[in-house]
């Protein structure tokens, strides 16, 4: 996740830059359920609202916990399928607060309303999500149920009005580019705290999608927006968080908008930059899905290293013995193409690798939604930084089979 107001905070109050440091454990992504009300274009799991045989049960999760607890593991984020049909969410949530980590509910917010809000906000989650792909008809026909966007407009309100710090996640494609300059009118008209743009990542539905992911130009564009939204918020004083996700070009281009912007402080911000690191797929961010399989981030659902079930997530994390998971805890990591011959890799960290799977069939080549230049990466030929032997170690699980 790159921390755009972060950085952009940097540029008037700068601090101190240090060398990259991991997290004590990953940010685990639990998918608690699979089962959802909706049937999202873009949904990475291939959701639906059936039940899914096989889900953790409350005891086995209390276990789990239990175990990232003592991985130090800090934040949980609570997610789906769509979490409140879960019927021991609650239990789960308050345990999880109990526990001490911070923890997070990633809903698609049709289902929150004035007959559980109080309980939602009792939980006292330290950050509630809720997606819009749009407004109106645009992000109902996302999610393919008319109405929804009401529900989920109605439900940042509500979680808004309880004092629950909300957001409004994002996933930008050629469909609803056109719309973000009204979603971010949205945001600040209703005094949301947080925006999250995602770019389109080639997973479940959204692999199937990708031919209407958005075109470089217009990625590009919609970055300058974010960039001088989040600094005229800045200056306003607001306590306003923009942050963008599966794209780890977006660091990058931001440095090369400070250097246009405020040349004086490009040094200080590519620093800081490095000191970030970029893509932290198998390191820094986790996935549990709802049958309990580990994978290196959400959109693994098809590469599995191992199950809960069977071994502690503790080990599973640790082991590099999986080819994959050894490759992304390698530094600097083996890329090729493109984002191995970039000069700024040490920002970026070869970005989203389960796209260059889907697209090359390699997870270790470039990423092809990369949407700046060659000029702009210094890219002069296609020699990679280092040697790379071709990655002979993906395990393709179909999905239809988790």
């Amino acid at each position: 996740m790159f921390r755009l107001s972060q950085f952009v905070k940097e540029l008037r109050a700068p601090t101190p830059a240090g060398p990259r440091r991991d997290l004590p454990g990953p940010v685990v992504i639990w998918n608690l359920i699979r089962r959802c009300n909706l049937k999202c274009k873009h949904c990475y799991s291939i959701s639906g609202d059936v039940d899914f045989p096989g889900e953790l049960s409350t005891a086995e999760v209390f276990r789990v916990m239990d175990d990232l607890e003592a991985f130090r593991v800090p934040v949980l984020i609570l997610s789906g399928g769509e979490p409140l049909l879960r019927p021991d969410i609650f239990d789960i949530s308050a345990r999880a607060k109990a526990m001490g980590f911070y923890t997070g509910l990633s809903s698609n917010g049709a289902l929150i309303d004035s007959a559980n809000i109080g309980r939602i906000a009792s939980i006292g989650y330290d950050y509630v999500g809720i997606s819009l792909d749009g407004i109106g008809a645009v992000h109902d026909r996302f999610r393919g149920k008319v109405g929804c966007f009401d529900a989920s407009l109605a439900a940042l309100r509500l979680c808004r009005d309880r004092g629950l710090k909300v957001g409004v996640r994002f996933t930008i494609t050629t469909d609803n580019a056109h719309q973000l300059d009204d979603l971010l009118a949205l945001v600040d008209r209703e005094g949301i705290d947080k925006f999250y743009l995602s770019h389109l990542a080639y997973a479940g539905r959204g692999n199937k999608s990708r031919g209407d992911d958005a075109a470089h130009d217009a990625t590009r564009r919609t970055m300058e927006t974010l960039f001088e939204r989040a600094l005229a918020a800045v200056e306003r004083g607001e306590d306003k968080e923009i942050v963008t996700g599966n794209n780890d070009a977006d660091g990058v281009y931001f440095y090369h908008w400070v250097t246009r912007r405020f040349p004086q402080q490009a040094a200080h911000i590519r620093r800081k930059l490095v000191q970030w690191g970029g893509n932290a797929t198998g390191v820094n961010i986790a996935n549990i899905d709802n049958l309990g399989n580990v994978h290196p981030d959400t959109m693994w659902w098809n590469h599995s290293l191992g199950n809960v079930k069977a071994r502690p997530f503790s080990e599973i994390w640790a082991d590099t013995s999986d080819p994959l998971m050894a490759e992304l805890k390698r530094r600097p990591r083996r890329i090729t193409g493109r984002c191995g011959a970039c000069r700024h890799f040490d920002i970026c960290g070869g970005s989203t690798r389960v796209r260059a799977l889907r697209v090359t069939g390699d997870p270790l080549a470039e990423d092809p939604a990369c949407y700046l230049t060659d000029a702009e990466i210094g890219v002069t030929d296609l020699a990679p930084r280092v040697a790379v032997t071709p990655f002979r170690g993906y395990r393709h699980e179909p999905l239809h089979r988790l």
